[in-house]
């Protein structure tokens, strides 16, 4: 058990956590949410010891160790990769090493050999004799194949470091397992092998994510970040946002009785718990929802924005035709080739790679920003496109406030209505004086946003729409992606948005591509899919 008491942290005036008492048990994941800058990280870090805080404690059962995701990729670079992976068991590693140094001794002395047989005796109880097969099994099982086992860790990619470091995390199996934003630069197949982990992980994780299938998958609680306090929900994500918009629409329902809220409520519950029990990743500790008491469930204090494209008017029939699109790297690697396929009406295309810059190129053709090395597309006349792009930076270079700067975008000027659309995006009063050189990554995405819904298109391209946004903001993007009624063409590391908007998807790669019509766990799961597209990337 890890129990928090009376934890506070400030920052000069600014309270970023006020009293907060919590206990987190064995066999739950609690994934830790709220909006960006409410301290989903730092509080993982008071849980760690890396931050004191002003006040309070905590205290993790006595003889129980706790391990926690680097967020450091370069730490260990100096470290063969298996080494690295033993080290995140840290009295084991000492053993071993103190082990090892007096065996190394010239003069080895009979006190030596006394600590050499305690060192032994502790080294066999926490089953030492296996650490370099269990850490290689660990490795293998992330796809770190042997032959990098005992290479330095600086030699390894991104995509790979990040995996070493989940495996050190794991490794010896800790009874408390802090994680923060585990699945950045992760494939789909290792987020889904890390999923299936921590389903059946039997002791206490904590997990900051703003990955909403990955938290639907492993959680069995919600800590929600608030007004300075954390408050502790039994279910998942999805389980946490639905029951707590249900909760806040009967608040503002004055007509209807206790007792038919209460029924509503349960009726919820009911239908919530019969679709968990059918996931994948079910399991028997997540049958609890059954059992859960209603008076659980309060309406979030959330502010969520408004996102609702309209087209402004109905796309035709010819809407997107590529023919033999091919593009090259400077060093003459294909990013993709023969690219063939036209856009329908009422096509939701969800575009995947294993190479990110492949898709953010696409969409820069598409778009008009880079141009093809083969190959040709072409738009229909009917077609009206919003853009949101992965890189923005160069639509803020001027110092204007945001007021002035969506009205460049617009044939309407009026003030009254261009704060109409800044608004539903959460930019309001003074907010909308800001100089738009001085926004977050997050609130440069929302005033695209703001732009792209004054455009009214009908046809959407999203590169990474996700990216930068809190988990508020991509769940109402998400709803209003869903409610468009135009094209959307878009791709994200957000498996949610994949599953819950494509009903097509194009897998590009650097020697040809597959188009489906399907959804995105379908074509995710597919055993014929997976042997061609082993086939794409190996020819």
């Amino acid at each position: 058990m890890l129990t928090v008491s009376n934890v506070s942290l400030r920052f000069g005036k600014r309270v970023l956590f006020d009293e907060v008492n919590l206990k987190f048990t064995r066999g739950n994941c609690y994934g830790i949410i709220g909006a960006n800058g409410a301290g989903k990280s730092t509080f993982l870090k008071i849980l760690s010891g890396e931050i004191e805080p002003n006040t309070g404690s905590v205290d993790i059962e006595p003889g129980k160790r706790m391990t926690v995701l680097s967020q450091n990729h370069f730490e260990f670079d100096e470290f063969p990769v298996l080494q690295t992976v033993i080290r995140g068991h840290k009295k084991l590693w000492d053993i071993m090493s103190e082990k090892d140094a007096l065996y190394a001794k010239e003069d080895f002395t009979e006190d030596d050999g006394m600590r050499a047989s305690e060192l032994e005796g502790d080294f066999a109880e926490m089953d030492g004799w296996n650490a370099e097969s269990d850490a290689a099994t660990l490795l293998s099982s992330l796809g770190i194949e042997e032959e990098w086992h005992e290479k330095l860790l600086k030699e390894l990619n991104g995509n790979q470091k990040v995996r070493v470091l989940i495996a050190q995390a794991l490794f010896g199996n800790p009874d408390v397992l802090l994680m923060d934003e585990p699945t950045n630069d992760l494939d789909v197949d290792t987020i889904r092998w890390l999923e299936d982990f921590l389903a059946g992980f039997e002791n206490t994780v904590l997990v900051v994510s703003h990955d909403r299938h990955f938290l639907d998958n492993v959680c069995t609680h919600v800590c929600d970040i608030d007004f300075s306090r954390i408050k502790i929900f039994s279910g998942n994500y999805t389980f946490w946002y639905q029951s707590s918009q249900l909760a806040l629409r009967q608040r503002s329902d004055q007509n209807k009785k206790s007792e038919e809220k209460k029924k509503e409520l349960q009726d919820f519950i009911a239908r919530f718990s019969a679709n968990v029990a059918k996931s994948r990743q079910a399991t028997a500790r997540k049958k609890m929802l059954e059992r859960l008491d209603i008076e659980e469930i309060q309406p979030s204090a959330r502010k969520y924005p408004g996102i609702f494209f309209k087209q402004g008017r109905e796309v035709g029939d010819q809407i997107l035709t590529i023919e033999n699109l091919s593009y090259k790297t400077d060093s003459g690697e294909y990013l993709f080739k023969d690219l063939n396929f036209t856009v329908n009406k009422g096509d939701k295309i969800a575009f995947v790679s294993r190479n990110t810059l492949a898709l953010n190129t696409l969409f820069k053709i598409l778009w008009g920003d880079a141009q093809p090395h083969t190959g040709e597309y072409s738009w229909g006349v009917t077609v009206t496109m919003g853009y949101l792009p992965n890189e923005n930076e160069k639509f803020f270079n001027e110092k204007i406030n945001l007021v002035d700067w969506l009205r460049q975008y617009s044939t309407e000027k009026d003030e009254t209505f261009i704060r109409g659309f800044l608004g539903r995006m959460l930019f309001s009063g003074e907010e909308t004086q800001k100089l738009c050189t001085v926004l977050s990554g997050g609130e440069k995405v929302r005033c695209m946003l703001s732009k792209m819904m004054m455009e009214n298109p009908n046809v959407g391209l999203f590169d990474e729409p996700t990216n930068h946004l809190d988990l508020e903001s991509i769940q109402a993007l998400n709803n209003g992606m869903m409610e468009f009624s135009g094209v959307v063409l878009f791709h994200s590391h957000d498996q949610e948005v994949m599953n819950s908007i494509a009903n097509r998807i194009i897998e590009i790669t650097p020697n040809g591509m597959i188009d489906k019509y399907m959804k995105y766990e379908e074509f995710a799961e597919d055993v014929q899919i997976k042997e061609r597209k082993k086939e794409l990337y190996l020819s």
